[in-house]
C-alpha cells in the first residue's frame, strides 16, 4: 500500500523532472496539500450539522472534531470520502498551475539548479503556511473500529485487508492505467513523450510546448493530491508535514526506477515502499527509511541507468 502511494505521487515528480527539467522539491508539499484539502470536505461533509462549520473546514485543529467521532470511513461516508478524492485532485491542480504561472514560469528559462533552490523555498512557505492555518497537531481521520475487514489465511499466519486497504489499491491502480493510455494512445501523451526527448525538436516540429507545460501540471498535480488524501485515508492520521516526509521517499523511487521514467517511478515506488514497510521485521522501525535507501544502493550499483534505463516518460 505504501510503495503505491510512493509510486503513484513518484508519476508527477518524474514528469516534472523529465517534461520540465527540475527536481521540484515542493512536490511534497503539494501532497500535503492536496490531502488537507480533500479532508477538509470530507470533515464538512461528514459532519455538517453535527459540528461547527469552521472546525470542520480545518480538519478538526486542536482536537475540536475527532474523525473517530464524525464515523468517517469509505463504508460509513462514502460520499464523503469520494468527493475529498476529488477535491484533493483538483485543489492540487489549481495550486500546482498557480505557482506555475507566479513563480516557476517567469524563471523557467533559468538553469535547473535556479529552479531546484526555488522549489525548496516554494516548499517551506506552503508547509509553514499549512500550518499556520491547521495547527501543527497530527489528528486521527477515521474511524477504525468501523472499517470491515478480510482476513486471508495462510500456513504461517492471516493478513487482514480493510476496506481502506483496497480503496487505496483501486484508486492508484485505476490513475496509473489511465496515465499510461494517456501516454500511449493520445495526442497529447505522445507530445508529452516527445517533448521530454528533445524539447527544441518538439517546439520545431510544431508541438504546443506551453500546452503540453500545462498539461504536465494538472496531470501531475492531480495524481499528487489524490495521493496525498488516499495515504491519510489509508493510515488513518494526518500533519502538516506528511508529504515532507514522504519526500526522499518519492526521490529513492524515481532515481531507483530511471528518472524520467514513468514506469520506472511506479517500479521503484513499490521497491522501496515494500522494503521500508518489511524492513521492520529485522530492524527497528526508525530505521526502516534507511533500509530503503540501501536497497536503492545496492540495485543502482548494478544497474545506474535504473530498472527503466533508456527511457524519457515512458
Amino acid at each position: 500500500m505504501r510503495g503505491l502511494v510512493i509510486g503513484l505521487a513518484g508519476i508527477g515528480l518524474s514528469m516534472t523532472y523529465s517534461i520540465l527539467n527540475f527536481a521540484n522539491f515542493s512536490h511534497g508539499d503539494y501532497i500535503t496539500s492536496g490531502a488537507f484539502a480533500g479532508w477538509a470536505t470530507t470533515y464538512l461533509l461528514a459532519g455538517l450539522g453535527r459540528a461547527d462549520v469552521g472546525s470542520l473546514l480545518l480538519v478538526g485543529a486542536g482536537g475540536s472534531v475527532l474523525g473517530g467521532a464524525l464515523g468517517i470511513g469509505v463504508t460509513t461516508t462514502p460520499v464523503a470520502v469520494v468527493a475529498g478524492i476529488v477535491v484533493a485532485g483538483v485543489a492540487t491542480v489549481l495550486l500546482a498551475l498557480a505557482l506555475d504561472r507566479v513563480v516557476y514560469e517567469p524563471i523557467r528559462s533559468e538553469s535547473g539548479i535556479t529552479l531546484l533552490i526555488t522549489s525548496i523555498g516554494v516548499a517551506f512557505a506552503l508547509r509553514y503556511l499549512i500550518q499556520f492555518v491547521f495547527g501543527s497537531d497530527v489528528r486521527g481521520t477515521t474511524a477504525a473500529g468501523a472499517i470491515p475487514q478480510i482476513s486471508l489465511y495462510f500456513v504461517d499466519g492471516a493478513v487482514r485487508i480493510d476496506a481502506h486497504d483496497v480503496t487505496l489499491l483501486a484508486v492508484t491502480a485505476g490513475l496509473m492505467l489511465g496515465v499510461h493510455l494517456l501516454l500511449q494512445t493520445t495526442k497529447l501523451g505522445k507530445a508529452m513523450r516527445a517533448m521530454s526527448d528533445d524539447e527544441d525538436l518538439a517546439r520545431i516540429t510544431g508541438i504546443p510546448t506551453e500546452r503540453v507545460v500545462r498539461a504536465t501540471w494538472i496531470i501531475g498535480g492531480g495524481l499528487t493530491g489524490v495521493a496525498g488524501y488516499v495515504f491519510v485515508l489509508w493510515k488513518g492520521t494526518l500533519g502538516f508535514n506528511d508529504g515532507w516526509l514522504l519526500l526522499l521517499l518519492i526521490f529513492a523511487a524515481v532515481i531507483l526506477g530511471g528518472i524520467g521514467s514513468i514506469y520506472g517511478a511506479i517500479a521503484g515506488g513499490l521497491v522501496i515502499g515494500v522494503t521500508a514497510s518489511v524492513s521492520v521485521l529485522w530492524i527497528p522501525s526508525a530505521f526502516s527509511r534507511a533500509a530503503a535507501f540501501v536497497v536503492m544502493i545496492v540495485i543502482l550499483l548494478a544497474r545506474p541507468q535504473g530498472l527503466f534505463s533508456g527511457r524519457s516518460t515512458a
